[in-house]
């Protein structure tokens, strides 16, 4: 087999293959609307069976007015009934276009709504590492394209029991006066189906390749016009570096999209005519037969219709069945994601988290590497937290420390050793029930465009309505200085994305993720970077606090300040993936190691 034969055959077996996805799909749309898919599915049945009952009514009048005509006859009563009968089906028939039109409106509505959350919900459900892949944005890119993209096929489906009820009816009349005027439809309408489906999917392979660029494209539309890059844009002169990116990519597309549309329509161009070709075939034969005597003008008119009719059903059948297998092979990544598995989910048998923790965590032997890297961050790396400790975390940049708060959260799961708490593996108990009894603000906190109520209840959002919990968090975060001075107080808009939205400066919003953490009340807290944006007042403020706040609990911070660090029971210093000084500030600067000289260098610039 040659090379070209063996891609055709790969692209049938592709394409045969993709069939394969539509049965979950229907699940999915019978799943966001049962009794509308029925609804529709049963008046779509109707309505394809109208337009045989119209033709042979029809061709009763036609027949009727004839005889009449020729025999001089008196014009009978069952005339002005056959008249009475087409306009009630014709009547019928518009009435049921709308009805399904309506019916394919609301399963639009639904459907959109059904598998974006289905989306929505899965994404949330998959691992941190997910969100750290590129392959994996590219296949989620695609799903939250697809979960309404796909649209069109959905009602592809209905169209196509529609047109196949149809062409049965009216191929079954035609049969039942010739079996060859049926096949002549056919042949002439085939070429034009296999070119249809191979366009189609070339269409789908072009948008896979050109995934990754519209993502860039994306970024760079969001990054010419957002508020965060317009300083930097203006004093750099970077408006015409990205706009010259962005035409460039985009002239890519463009290109390639152009030379498949002008493939597509000079090939399709043909192909209609080879199946025009084939209905004034069958169309001609007839009309012999009829100047022949051999049919009556009411049946001439019955088969020129259903010949129309048939010969267009049946190209709207191949090119609609071409459609739906070929946007089959788009669905492949949405139902590729719906099927991803976390890896890091609870046991069936999983032990609920200790109330009240005893004796905390204990790091044994733990190394980490991120997906993709070969890089160790932690190195067999030795750490205990024991309850009413307070511990800080330093280090230089990527020596660990977020990494040591992802694994201790079982966001990832170390590459190799255990961490245990209550001397329990952590991946023995029920994730769920585990965040639950932690508190985490991570230095690249959310700023969520809601309201100042809402973004203090994300700590813990059972808590929402509970107006005592989401004041006294405020007060003890500060926050409540800055929800003062805001016009709507705790039911203002923050951002500016939204109309009467008010943004923040980035101490402000921080107030309010520490406020999150607070509101939780876990056994655990976990701050990185807790006071990176608060001014050294703001700073000193909260951690006057500090000691009440993180009374009876276990406590871990990461902080390059070291005024906020020597607050901490102990210090933590990291080196290379491993802890290289531990102890208290007065043990660690006695040492005059690490720590200690950066303690010095940062203390001699406020001189």
């Amino acid at each position: 087999m040659t090379r070209h034969k063996r891609h055709k055959h790969n692209v049938w077996n592709e394409r045969l293959s993709a069939l394969r996805q539509l049965p979950p799909v229907l699940t999915i749309v019978w799943q966001s609307g049962p009794v509308v898919v029925f609804l529709g599915i049963l008046f779509r049945i109707i309505a394809a069976l109208l337009p045989i009952g119209l033709l042979a009514i029809s061709k009763l009048i036609i027949d009727n007015i004839t005889g009449v005509i020729a025999h001089q006859q008196p014009i009978r009563p069952v005339l002005w009934w056959l008249v009475a009968a087409e306009f009630g089906i014709a009547a019928c028939s518009s009435i049921l276009a709308r009805v399904v039109d309506y019916l394919d409106s609301l399963l639009a509505d639904k459907y959109t709504r059904h598998v974006s959350i289905a989306v929505m919900q899965h994404a949330a459900g998959l691992d941190l590492a997910a969100y750290e892949d590129p392959v994996y944005y590219d296949r989620l890119e695609r799903a939250r394209v697809q979960a309404t993209d796909r649209l069109g096929m959905i009602q592809s489906l209905g169209r196509l029991l529609q047109q196949v009820v149809s062409t049965l009816s009216l191929s079954i009349s035609i049969a039942y006066f010739s079996p060859w005027l049926l096949l002549i439809l056919v042949a002439g309408v085939v070429p034009a189906f296999l070119g249809e489906s191979h366009f189609a999917f070339l269409e789908y392979a072009k948008n896979f390749r050109q995934t990754p660029i519209r993502r860039h494209l994306d970024y760079l539309r969001i990054l010419g016009g957002s508020k965060e890059a317009a300083k930097e844009l203006k004093l750099f002169g970077l408006a015409n570096f990205l706009t010259g990116r962005f035409t460039n990519l985009s002239n890519e597309i463009y290109r390639e999209n152009v030379e498949l549309s002008g493939r597509r329509l000079r090939v399709g161009a043909l192909l209609t005519v080879l199946g025009s070709l084939g209905y004034y075939t069958a169309y001609a034969w007839v009309v012999w037969r009829a100047v022949h005597g051999q049919l009556s003008i009411g049946t001439l008119y019955f088969l020129a219709g259903a010949i129309l009719q048939a010969s267009s059903n049946i190209q709207q059948i191949f090119s609609t069945a071409s459609s739906i297998a070929d946007q089959a092979l788009f669905l492949t990544d949405l139902l590729a994601f719906l099927e991803m598995k976390p890896g890091i989910r609870s046991r069936p048998d999983a032990l609920p988290a200790p109330r009240p923790i005893i004796r905390g965590f204990e790091f044994r032997d733990v190394s980490f590497t991120y997906p993709g890297t070969t890089r160790l961050v932690l190195d067999r790396l030795n750490f205990t937290l024991i309850p009413g400790e307070r511990v800080a975390l330093i280090g230089q940049n990527g020596e660990g420390k977020t990494t040591i708060v992802k694994l201790m959260t079982r966001l990832y799961d170390p590459t190799e050793g255990q961490i245990f708490l209550d001397g329990v593996d952590l991946r023995d108990y029920n994730i769920e029930d585990l965040y639950r009894e932690i508190g985490v603000i991570f230095q690249d906190f959310m700023r969520y465009e809601m309201t100042a109520r809402e973004n203090i209840a994300i700590g813990r959002i059972e808590d929402l309505d509970d107006t005592g919990r989401i004041l006294e968090a405020a007060e003890k975060s500060l926050a409540d200085e800055v929800i003062a001075k805001l016009p709507g107080g705790y039911e203002q808009i923050l951002g500016r994305r939204f109309h009467d939205g008010v943004d923040l400066s980035g101490g402000e919003w921080q107030r309010l993720a520490l406020a999150r953490a607070y509101l939780r009340n876990a056994q655990v807290l976990i701050l990185d970077e807790p006071t990176a944006a608060l001014d050294a007042r703001s700073e000193y403020e909260v951690f006057a606090r500090f000691a009440e706040l993180t009374e009876r609990k276990m406590t871990l911070f990461i902080s390059h300040r070291f005024s906020t660090v020597r607050m901490a029971d102990r210090i933590v210093v990291l080196t290379n993936g491993r802890i290289s000084e531990d102890g208290n500030h007065h043990q660690l600067m006695a040492l005059g190691g690490r720590y200690a000289e950066m303690f010095e260098l940062q203390a001699a610039s406020y001189r």
